[in-house]
């Protein structure tokens, strides 16, 4: 399957999507271009040749505090009000596709666009919010970490993701 990942644009149909989650499906199909028009998240999808649009992720702007992080790694930090921080706001891959690894190759896509932002514009952490249990386990595969008020809210350090990506 030969596939790429873009910004959404008008001639990505969105109709036939469906992640078997209903909010994200909703959300797609009906505000993430007027969220992307908004300057409110910048919206990315995945299309192939034979299906269309596959999967989608948002990124914004996010900020921190230092009690939202665990104690060892906030200690380290100046006491600034806020942390910059990139948030992967929503990501999902269409069930046609379930198992083919498409929701890791937009992790990966979107933790690479975040790495990229942070050579120009601080960005501390990367996080994520997860909607299950099952969202969680994908994310903490990757090395996220559940903040401690807030175990669906998942962060990597960008220091720890840039490592990563170096090593490949």
């Amino acid at each position: 399957m030969v596939f790429a990942i873009e910004p959404l644009n008008k001639g990505h149909d969105r109709k036939s999507f469906q992640c078997g989650q209903a909010d994200l499906d909703d959300w797609f199909q009906r505000r993430a271009s007027q969220d992307d028009k908004r300057n409110v998240a910048r919206v990315f999808v995945a299309c192939d040749d034979k299906h269309g649009v596959i999967g989608f992720y948002s990124l914004s702007s996010f900020t921190l505090t230092i009690d939202d992080l665990p104690e060892e790694i906030g200690r380290k930090l100046p006491r600034y009000e806020a942390i910059p921080a990139a948030l992967i706001g929503r990501l999902a891959r269409d069930i046609r596709v379930r198992g083919r690894g498409i929701g890791e190759l937009l992790l990966a896509d979107a933790v690479g666009r975040i790495i990229s932002a942070g050579r120009t514009l601080a960005v501390f952490a990367i996080v994520v919010e997860a909607k299950d249990a099952a969202a969680s386990a994908f994310y903490e595969g990757f090395g996220f970490r559940p903040f401690p008020q807030h175990p669906r809210r998942l962060f990597l350090l960008t220091s720890t993701a840039s490592t990563a990506v170096e090593r490949l």
